[in-house]
């Protein structure tokens, strides 16, 4: 497959995006990168365990930072970053009082589902790039969104809208890309569990190539530029970050290849 010449990448937070497709986002020249769980928490609220590792002692401070990381990182990649306004499963209360997880992760697909329709009905013909959604909690409530998104283009969000404000129609993409998640893909299994479960919905993921590894030291400049948080993983996880990206397409089960 060519790389597309319009590309519009989604990630779950600020830094999947570069980790898992940084020669991809580089190739395309011109690529919109989207952080999902891009929102700042409130300005009283301590940084949890993984923000106080890296350094910070308050979770917008860690947001603030990592946002400027993002903005390098992307723009060193000639892309541009956007930045939607969900919160980190990590700034999230559940109902119990204990902080991570999604207490409504349904609806929170539902939420960002529509919010990125909103983004992506000015982005018309682009290719769609999104997480496989492995392991994490947050990488697969994004996926559970796009893939709803998905679902629902080609029926111009009839039942995704219900109960929401009349959205601008979006024309089915000519493509979705799924990648896979870099330091979770290295997981025994994680994949393979992705395929299967892919496999009983109906739908069947054949492996893409596009030739992009020509852009690995571009990749490697822009994964330096997260500072706050390379310190955090160890030297198999880093290792994967610099590993070759994986893409996949997705059709229905018995479909025409295309």
């Amino acid at each position: 497959m060519d790389v597309p010449a319009s590309l519009v990448v989604l990630s779950p937070h600020l830094d999947d995006a570069v980790f898992s497709c940084g020669n991809l986002i580089a190739a395309s020249q011109g690529a919109l990168v989207v952080t999902v769980l891009a929102g700042e928490p409130s300005a009283d609220l301590v940084a949890p365990d993984w923000d106080r590792a890296a350094g910070f002692t308050l979770g917008a401070q860690a947001v603030r930072a990592r946002r400027k990381e993002d903005a390098r990182a992307v723009r060193l990649l000639g892309a541009e970053p956007v930045w939607l306004d969900f919160l980190d499963s990590q700034y999230v209360e559940s109902p119990q009082g204990a902080r991570g997880g999604h207490p409504a992760e349904g609806r929170a697909a539902v939420d960002i589902a529509v919010r990125l329709a909103r983004l992506l009905s000015l982005q018309q013909g682009a290719i769609l790039v999104a997480p496989m959604g492995l392991f994490h909690s947050d990488h697969i409530v994004v996926n559970a969104a796009c893939m709803l998104l998905r679902e629902a283009a080609s029926a111009n969000l009839s039942a995704l809208a219900a109960g929401y404000a009349e959205l601008p129609p979006i024309p089915a993409p000519p493509k979705w890309l799924f990648y896979e998640d870099a330091i979770y893909r290295r997981l025994p299994g994680m994949v393979q569990s992705r395929l299967i479960g892919w496999w009983q919905e109906g739908l069947v993921a054949a492996p893409v190539h596009l030739p992009v590894c020509q852009h690995q030291s571009r990749k490697t400049q822009a994964v330096e530029a997260y500072e706050s948080q390379l310190q955090l993983f160890n030297a198999q996880q880093l290792a994967d970050i610099g590993a070759p990206e994986r893409y996949w397409t997705l059709d229905a089960a018995g479909a025409a290849p295309p």
